[in-house]
């Protein structure tokens, strides 16, 4: 049976390059797909969030002589990890898992895309003013409540999962749907905000509909 249409699924850079293989990949990453496939299926509103950077961002390593990966450097919007180059956009990194299958999704919202300001986050950008539209999205389309499947747990995740609930959403996190990074403790702190903030995270079985 579908999912309530005032509610829906919310996928979270499901692309090459956080898969096994790609230039920054999630654990496990690639066995979380066929679920996505199974739970998209029942929701009638998909939305498919999607990194996509220019060249030389100010999120990768690269673009900081003497830096190196994971490092982390202040920007003027405040404390940036320091990212190997990845989801570059108009290339195979960039691109969508091949076996995500999703055809109803009704919108893919890019994010990252300002050369000088990451955006882990589906709904607003790291200086946490510049918003993606999304929430205004959604809210014309009579939705409350959604839910977050997708890469990475701990960063992207996380954060849209955040931002969607100081916008005023319910929001849900299916755990085995996600994979983490899990960068010196980022997973624990992670799940420790989104619980504090009154975000739920359930497994897919308990996923309504």
């Amino acid at each position: 049976m579908p999912i309530a249409s005032r509610t829906a699924l919310l996928v979270i850079d499901v692309q090459n390059d956080f898969f096994p293989g790609g230039h920054l990949p999630v654990p496990e990453g690639d066995q979380i797909v066929p679920l996505i496939n199974r739970l998209g299926a029942r929701f009638t509103q998909v939305i498919i969030a999607q990194d996509w950077h220019p060249a030389g961002h100010a999120s990768f390593a690269s673009s900081h002589p003497g830096h190196a990966p994971y490092d982390v450097i202040q920007l003027p919007y405040g404390e940036q990890t320091l990212w190997p180059d990845h989801c570059v956009r108009a290339t195979p990194g960039a691109e969508l898992h091949k076996d995500l299958d999703l055809p109803h999704a009704q919108l893919i919202i890019r994010k990252g895309c300002n050369p000088d300001i990451d955006s882990y986050s589906a709904f607003l950008e790291a200086d946490r003013t510049t918003t993606t539209g999304l929430a205004g999205y959604l809210k014309e389309r009579g939705i409350d409540t959604v839910y977050l499947v997708g890469l990475a747990l701990d960063f992207c995740v996380m954060f849209s999962a955040l931002d969607a609930r100081a916008a005023g959403f319910n929001v849900f996190v299916v755990s085995d749907a996600c994979r983490a990074i899990d960068l010196e403790g980022s997973l624990a702190a992670a799940i420790e905000r989104m619980q504090v903030a009154g975000v739920g995270l359930i497994p897919s079985t308990e996923v309504p509909g």
